[in-house]
This record gives C-alpha cells, structure tokens and sequence, in this order.
C-alpha cells in the first residue's frame, strides 16, 4: 500500500513538473502580425503568380487593393468552387427554416432511393453525409459539363463506391442530389433554388445576377459557375465575420452558419462549402488543389490542416486556378484572390503574410 502511494506522489509531482510549471508555455497561443512590409512581400508572392486581383480588409478596412493590367474591380471572375461556399450557407439556412435535419436520410425525400435492394447502401446516407461530400457517392466531375437536360437525374443515378461516412470524394454529384431535394422541399412553397438563394443570401449581400449554369429543366449547377468581383465574393466573408449579420440585417442565425466549418471525422479539413484549419497548429499540411488533383482513392485527408502557421480559426473557400475567400474571425480579416493559374501555393502566401518567413529561399 505504502508503495503504491509513494508511486502515485511520485506521478503528481512529475505532472506537476511536466505541465503545472510549463503552464503558461503549452497554453499560450501564437500570435500574428500584419505588418505592411509582410503584406507587401505577400501581395508580391502572389502577383508572380499570375493573380488577377488580391484584395486584403481588416476591421472593415482595406488595406490592400491590386490588379493586374487588364483587370478591374469592375470585371466578374469565375470563382469556380468558391461557388459551393455560398451553396453550403444557403444549405445552413433551409436547416434554420427546418426544410430538414442533418441526420435526416436522403431517401425520405428521394424515395426512388428507398424503393428496390433492401441492401442498397444509399438508404443509408444522410443530408449530414451529403454536405460533407462523405456519402460514398462517386464525384462525377462530367456533371460540371453544360448541356445536361437534367444534372439532378443523373446524379440521383449514380452509385455508391464505398459505404456512407467511410471516404471523401470532392465532386458535384453530392451538391446535385441537395440540390434535387432542395427543388422538392422548395416546391411546396412554390420557390425554386435558384430564386432560394437570391432572395435569402445573394440579394441580401446585394449580389445581383449570378450565372448559376441551369440545365435544361432550370437546375443550377451547385459546385461551380458563379462570375463575382473581388469585393462581392468578401461580402461573404463579412457575413461570416459578423456571424451572420449583414448591412444591418441577420441573414442566417450563427449556430446554423457555423455549422459550416465544422470538418467531419473522415476529412477534417473539409465542413459545408469550405475549408477550414482547425487542427493547425500540430496537422499534416495539405495543399488542397494538389491533393484533389490525385484519383480520390489516393487523396489522403487524415490530420490535415491547410497551413500551421496560420490561425487555427483560418477558414477558406477555394476555386480551382487558385481563386480564394480566406476569411479569419480572430484577426477581423478578409483576403479574396482571383487568379488564372500559375503555382499558387496558400501556405507559402500565409508564412509570408503573417512574417513566418522572411524570402521564398526559406521555403523548402
């Protein structure tokens, strides 16, 4: 008995050593300067790299405005998957008005997937799933194609590669089906998607005449499409800022929007529309372009953060051709970058911007 209580003080005063001494060491969290030489050495990284415009506010205030000859603030860009960020606040918001539940399955409302093999794994997905692009549904990124008649039937056709909440596949297919159960729910109110979004987010953000990419049956294209200016795309980023709130007015409740940067167990990284940092500090740094480049059963999305030194609070919406909304709520800070190519990397732009590096020579 002795012994074991000579080994259980033996254990306090070591964790009292290890952690009670080193307290305010392993608690403290770094800091982040924005100085205007590391905005200038960012801005520099990012126009060598065949930026379009790079747009920077802090506390509602811009710090930095540029583009490159030709452009405007005037001239709409394709933002391309920055799109889905809008659809997932719009998805947010008909949870708020109880259009459905996250833990909802999808084939209470598309019940051509509850009818047929009782093994059909598909009955099993739910909304959750869906938004979070881990229902095993293929990506079938034919579907950013115009032309179609009908993208939705198409995507309702699709079959599951691997059981519901076991894999990631970024794809439109996922977006396509919320879209077709979006129609049905909407249809009952006598609304279509499309005219959803603009009346409860777009025109609220005074965005007016988005190119949504209908098919023939007037279904928008969810993952892709919209042509915005810089200063339009950071409106959502205010939105997010102001959790929820914007000219004045709630738009969305934040609970519901905040749901939007929560990652899933399968990809952390990845919540509803956006790409978030929230194991930063200690993830596996992940270039996500280059990573969704690869055939989705190599993608590996296991502990990944998008740059450790950033915040932790770091969120971002991102286009192929290197279009980005980052958006950081600790720092009151908006970057909006519309681009045509060109080797764009977002954890070198972040080391330099925060000063977490001094010259591109430092990056391996």
């Amino acid at each position: 008995m002795k012994g074991s209580l000579r080994a259980l003080g033996y254990f306090l005063c070591y964790f009292f050593f290890l952690f009670g001494s080193g307290r305010s060491f392993l608690l403290s969290k770094p800091t982040y300067d924005l100085s205007d030489l590391q905005i200038q050495k960012a801005a520099s990284y990012s126009r060598a790299h065949n930026h379009l415009s790079l747009l920077i506010i802090k506390d509602g205030q811009v710090l930095h405005e540029e583009y490159a000859p030709g452009n405007s603030p005037y001239l709409r860009h394709r933002i391309f998957s920055g799109t889905k960020g809008f659809w997932g606040v719009i998805a947010m918001k008909a949870l708020e008005e109880r259009l459905f539940s996250l833990q909802e399955p999808v084939a209470s409302t598309i019940e051509e997937w509850s009818n047929g093999n009782h093994n059909d794994p598909r009955k099993r997905i739910t909304i959750y799933d869906l938004l979070h692009f881990t229902d095993g549904i293929e990506p079938a990124f034919y579907l950013h194609n115009d032309g179609f008649l009908d993208r939705n039937l198409h995507a309702l056709l699709l079959k599951p590669v691997r059981a519901p909440g076991t894999v990631f596949t970024y794809g439109p297919s996922h977006l396509q089906i919320f879209c077709e159960i979006l129609n049905r729910k909407l249809r009952q109110k006598g609304m279509t998607t499309s005219r959803y979004i603009e009346e409860k987010l777009l025109f609220p953000l005074g965005i007016q005449q988005v190119e949504f990419k209908k098919d023939g049956h007037g279904n928008p294209l969810l993952a892709a499409g919209f042509r915005l200016t810089p200063r339009e795309w950071a409106r959502l980023g205010e939105l997010i800022l102001q959790k929820g709130w914007y000219g004045g007015k709630n738009i969305i409740s934040w609970p519901y929007l905040k749901e939007c940067f929560q990652g899933s167990s399968v990809n952390p990284l990845y919540g509803i529309g956006f790409w978030v940092n929230t194991l930063a500090p200690y993830g596996r740094e992940i270039d996500v372009e280059q990573e969704l480049s690869k055939p989705w059963e190599k993608e590996n999305w296991h502990r990944g953060s998008l740059c450790n030194d950033a915040p932790s609070d770091l969120i971002e919406s991102i286009g192929s051709a290197n279009q980005r909304l980052l958006v950081i709520p600790s720092m009151h800070l908006i970057i909006v970058r519309q681009s045509h190519g060109g080797g764009f990397s977002d954890r070198t732009f972040l080391k330099l911007l925060f000063g977490k590096i001094n010259s591109l020579s430092l990056i391996r």
